[in-house]
């Protein structure tokens, strides 16, 4: 059953529910590397895109397991109240921007939770005991067992965080031309969806980047600044431009993972409705994922003044020129996809609504096989 917090966020307070949805959760991550595999295939994205992309999908994984962990016993007589998972029905599918932050809170204090508990062995025992000795359910121990799991989950690290600073990787060339892949990522509080950012970026400085005191603190600090979705690619892309002389910004990527669609769990409107409706009858097939990619590049190289005796170089960025789209978007180009079961593409295919023909699909099938049309 799920109860209304607010117009587009709902509390799952159901034990069945909520398990179902971090299920499908832990089939959609695991489908999202292979997806970014037949992207390197096509040759879209590099080895060392997919390699980071892979990474942060895996800590999403991460995050949707100790959430779960969280709320096992979400909708049981516990002894207490701990709420229920919110998520947003509407804009995205994921869990809402708050429930990251309280998340990250709770693994700053893991360890002190984590040593005033009972192992999961002496746990267990007196559940055991509880069954045999009492023949009662042993809730307010399978409760105490699901926290306990959950604060070992945070405690391990490698989640998917509101923000996920800048890395920095060396791709080519040594002084005076260095050449990096900076990535980035962020949970959008606004779409409540994580967004991944890349960017290539040649060094012109003596110091190397990662090895400045100085510029990399201040690169990481902007990046984090400007990790606005509302925000377009070459607004971001030519704030770092200006702020950083000796930094140059030749393409960057920005990766929307989602909304996640369901039948079961989100109000979708128009074509997608109807056929996730119409695939729900097979279970674990009432969903769709959406997966957009924004690219922005260089063209060309200008010189600007900077100061009054030099000049710094500054970069042209190529806009979409259909349409004028570019000018709106801010992008190169944008890249639509959607990730389905068989059965819900099968629906799509045979409904072929106006709007999908221009969108990538990639068809996913049970044994992780990915399929594009």
């Amino acid at each position: 059953m799920m109860s209304e917090l607010d117009r587009d966020h709902v509390g799952l307070s159901d034990t069945f529910a909520s398990r179902r949805y971090f299920r499908k959760f832990d089939v959609i991550t695991r489908h999202l590397a292979g997806v970014a595999a037949q992207m390197k295939a096509e040759g879209q994205l590099s080895a060392e895109e997919v390699e980071i992309l892979t990474r942060y999908m895996v800590s999403i994984g991460f995050t949707f397991r100790a959430l779960s962990m969280k709320y096992l016993l979400v909708g049981r007589d516990t002894g207490q109240f701990f709420g229920s998972l919110a998520i947003d029905t509407v804009d995205s599918g994921f869990p809402v921007f708050n429930e990251l932050l309280v998340m990250a809170n709770d693994a700053m204090q893991a360890r002190q939770h984590l040593d005033g508990m009972p192992g999961p062995e002496a746990l267990k025992q007196q559940m055991v005991a509880k069954i045999v000795g009492d023949q009662e359910l042993p809730t307010k121990l399978q409760f105490a067992l699901s926290q306990r799991l959950y604060y070992e989950e945070l405690l391990k690290g490698a989640l998917f965080w509101a923000r996920n600073d800048p890395r920095v990787q060396w791709l080519s060339g040594v002084e005076p031309r260095r050449r990096y892949l900076v990535h980035w990522a962020v949970y959008d509080s606004q779409v409540n969806l994580p967004v991944i950012y890349m960017m290539e970026v040649e060094d012109s400085n003596r110091t190397a980047l990662p090895n400045d005191e100085r510029r990399w603190p201040e690169v990481q600090a902007h990046l984090m600044g400007q990790s606005l979705a509302g925000l377009k690619l070459v607004t971001i892309a030519k704030g770092f431009d200006e702020q950083f002389n000796d930094l140059h910004p030749k393409r960057v990527r920005r990766v929307h993972l989602g909304p996640m669609y369901s039948h079961s769990f989100t109000r979708q409107s128009g074509p997608l409705r109807e056929v996730l409706a119409e695939a729900g009858g097979v279970p674990g097939q009432d969903w769709a994922m959406a997966w957009t990619i924004e690219e922005l590049e260089s063209e060309q190289v200008t010189e600007a003044r900077v100061g009054w005796f030099s000049t710094a170089e500054r970069e042209v960025y190529a806009l979409d020129p259909f349409g004028g789209r570019g000018v709106d978007t801010g992008a190169t180009r944008t890249e639509r996809s959607i990730i389905l079961p068989e059965r819900p593409y099968q629906v799509l295919a045979e409904k072929n609504p106006p709007g999908f023909a221009s969108v990538r699909k990639f068809v996913v099938s049970p044994s992780g096989r990915v399929l594009r049309y």
